[in-house]
């Protein structure tokens, strides 16, 4: 499984994303974690573009981080040989980026490799940054599950800023939200009726939600809460008494209006001194 988590703020955008990916065999039960896999990705070097995956680590043999990859070189005008794909620097949007990446992910290579989809599949692909000319980030997002991908969303309203998480949450529901995902139907188990259990739910999150962010916030108080949250969410699952399912190193990363895409902290499988001419 996975945690993934972005914070947006009137300075820019943060992702972060542990590390684990998570084998199970036909009936669900986890067979092996490995904890090195890459979840945030670069879509056009130096643009301020970036995408976060949850949810299956592959499609088919090829890994999420290497069709993120192959997307990229679709995307930029510099490498692309598809001009459906490429992107037009000076009048792009974060939107037509997802639409574009969903196309390629479930369109081409999912459908061609699961003609008659998956059941149990499910697959999140969250795209941040900014629009050509844009003052404030963006992020959409699309999901596969099954056999079926809706076009792409915006998880954040115009003027809405702060947290959104994806994946294993339960860490950050209970921690931010004040409640587990199990509160429903514990209150249903309690004697309540679904109706009154809806209710009660929603009064609890609005009244023990804890706002942890301004829209003012600095980008490196955002980096920070950011971290906090993506790294809470590993411990948690480390001490459950589940698989570890989340875990490993946390990348980080921050798309800004001027900087751009600027990695914060992230793993390496070779050693940077010794690979000086590799940009990833």
């Amino acid at each position: 499984m996975t945690i993934v988590v972005t914070t947006r703020v009137t300075d820019g955008l943060v992702m972060a994303s542990d590390s684990a990916t998570t084998f199970s065999n036909n009936e669900g039960v986890v067979m092996k974690v490995y904890n090195n896999a890459n979840k945030v990705f670069n879509l056009v070097k130096v643009w301020p573009l970036g995408a976060m995956t949850y949810g299956s680590g592959s499609i088919g043999a090829a890994s999420i981080s290497t069709l993120s990859k192959d997307l990229r070189i679709l995307l930029d005008p510099m490498t692309s040989l598809d001009p459906d794909m490429s992107l037009d620097g000076e009048g792009y949007t974060v939107e037509e980026v997802a639409i574009k990446a969903r196309r390629f992910l479930f369109e081409q290579r999912y459908r061609a490799q699961y003609p008659d989809g998956v059941p149990n599949f499910y697959m999140g692909y969250r795209i941040g940054g900014y629009s050509a000319g844009a003052a404030l980030p963006e992020v959409w997002e699309f999901i596969i599950i099954g056999n079926e991908c809706a076009n792409p969303v915006s998880i954040y309203d115009r003027d809405s800023f702060g947290l959104r998480w994806a994946g294993q949450g339960e860490a950050l529901d209970r921690l931010i939200l004040g409640c587990g995902s199990d509160t429903h139907s514990v209150l249903v188990n309690a004697g309540h009726s679904q109706e009154e259990a809806t209710t009660i739910t929603k009064t609890l999150y609005g009244g023990l939600c804890a706002p942890l962010s301004l829209s003012a916030m600095p980008i490196q108080d955002a980096i920070d809460l950011t971290y906090f949250l993506a790294d809470t969410a590993a411990k948690f699952s480390l001490f459950s008494l589940n698989a570890p399912t989340v875990g490993g190193a946390i990348d980080v990363a921050t798309i800004t209006k001027h900087e751009g895409f600027k990695w914060i902290q992230r793993k390496h499988f070779y050693n940077e001194k010794l690979n000086r001419q590799i940009q990833q």
